[in-house]
């Protein structure tokens, strides 16, 4: 396959991924969320024990100001509670509070059945594949981009 026909599925899968996450910000907007804070509020969901902000960041590939902010928004309102770890006083651990469950549970379990529902479309062979085949893309990705070396200003 010539680079114009790859050039061609690289536009194509764009536009894909950019409509998985136009799903996300429009169900977040819904919310009156950011994507980033709905995703925020799905990885503490399926942390009952906690999360530490480290982790997010990395899951998010954010940088710790913006994880930070968002944190800081949801403990004014009460959402969350932000511990020192017991075995590193460095990192800290957020959690869901009370509060913070039962506004969550409004937002992430039907959200988190909405992927499997979509998901549940394609046949086992199918979400194998897509899975694998993502992971690869990501991988190679994430390889080239970092050997992207930047020219002089």
């Amino acid at each position: 396959m010539d680079r114009s026909e790859v050039r061609d599925y690289v536009n194509q899968y764009c536009r894909l991924r950019d409509v998985q996450f136009a799903a996300y910000e429009q169900y977040a907007r819904r919310h009156s969320l950011t994507a980033k804070e709905l995703f925020v509020l799905d990885i503490l969901w399926f942390a009952p024990e906690g999360c530490p902000q480290a982790d997010i960041c990395a899951r998010l590939s954010a940088t710790k100001q913006t994880v930070s902010a968002i944190i800081k928004k949801f403990m004014k309102k009460g959402y969350v509670s932000l511990t020192e770890s017991e075995t590193d006083r460095r990192h800290k651990i957020v959690r869901l509070t009370g509060a913070g469950v039962e506004y969550t549970e409004r937002i992430i379990p039907p959200a988190a059945e909405a992927e499997i529902d979509a998901m549940e479309e394609l046949s086992g062979e199918e979400i194998a594949n897509l899975v694998r085949l993502t992971e690869r893309f990501s991988r190679c990705m994430g390889q080239k981009f970092g050997e992207i070396r930047e020219g002089p200003r």
